[in-house]
């Protein structure tokens, strides 16, 4: 006999967010299946007691939740509605968690084509990182209606550290989210301007993140992201290309609400920049490919096994 308390979940993107979402329902006891193209990431959550499919229309009927994991309000549409969407998959009732980045006008979209479903959107991005995202504690900026935020309880509890109740108007959740990605943009872009520096002005990068991190100057980005330089590794974590996206959506809502916004606008050029000669798909830290470039510097390369 099931645990009455164990719902029906879909995952639709078993990257670095939604593999540790994902593993943690299952942890949690829940009945979870994954959609996700590399077979690698199917395998895993498979090995971990869930199930995995290729594509979105593979889900199993009845799905009591869906967490949506991502790249853009393009892919949502695509995973939802389009030719191989899955709200079909979805029981009458259903919560749908949107933690992907969008602009907040989108969001408010979704919840109005959805209600015309019979289903609960809640405006639920998310922040912490893979780190996080394994561990459960990933912090949730969610809005939406209270049935939504009931429905969608138990797999918050499975996933996050802590929750964001920020009303029940879809969007809000968004904003949020935005103006963390603004702040989040920026301090990558200028640890990586910081750390180019101190490398062209002759200090030990080492020393300097060592220094740097015990320092008033230093910053949670700093912390995080330039240990990725020093090791040389490039692998994505979070690629180059989320933040050509998500400043876009903070300028595209400046531009909007007619605010100006010169911090983001530089920062959004440099990943722009990085993006422009082949780094799109690489770790966000090494927007400080730009500097190399631009200033001759020599970054720490990648330590041969």
């Amino acid at each position: 006999m099931s645990d009455p308390k164990s719902l029906r979940v879909g995952i639709i993107g078993l990257g670095s967010m939604g593999m540790g979402a994902a593993l943690n329902l299952v942890k949690a006891g829940h009945r979870v299946c994954g959609a996700e193209l590399r077979e690698a990431a199917r395998d895993d959550l498979v090995d971990a007691g869930g199930q995995a499919v290729a594509r979105a229309d593979e889900l199993p009927a009845g799905l009591e939740a869906l967490v949506v994991f991502v790249v853009n309000a393009a892919q949502v549409d695509d995973v939802l509605f389009g030719d191989h969407g899955c709200l079909d998959r979805l029981a009458p009732g259903a919560v749908i968690l949107c933690c992907t980045t969008v602009a907040p006008e989108y969001a408010r979209s979704l919840t109005t084509r959805l209600e015309a479903r019979q289903l609960r959107l809640l405006d639920a991005p998310v922040s912490g990182g893979m780190g996080a995202a394994r561990g459960g504690t990933m912090t949730v900026m969610a809005s939406g209606s209270a049935a939504a935020f009931d429905a969608a309880q138990p797999v918050l509890d499975a996933v996050a550290g802590k929750v964001w109740r920020l009303g029940d108007e879809v969007g809000v959740g968004s904003t949020i989210k935005m103006v963390n990605q603004l702040l989040a943009g920026v301090h990558i872009a200028v640890a990586a301007e910081a750390m180019a520096l101190g490398i062209r002005a002759g200090a030990d990068p080492q020393t300097l993140f060592e220094v740097i991190s015990s320092s008033a100057g230093s910053s949670w980005m700093w912390q995080n992201r330039m240990p990725h330089v020093l090791a040389g590794d490039d692998t994505p974590l979070s690629a180059v290309n989320i933040f050509v996206k998500d400043l876009g959506i903070v300028l595209d809502q400046a531009r909007a609400l007619t605010f100006p916004l010169p911090m983001a606008s530089s920062a959004h050029q440099l990943f722009l920049a990085a993006a422009a000669m082949g780094q799109g798909a690489r770790d966000d830290a090494f927007v400080i490919r730009v500097w190399e470039k631009l200033a001759g510097i020599e970054l720490p390369k990648k330590a041969e096994r």
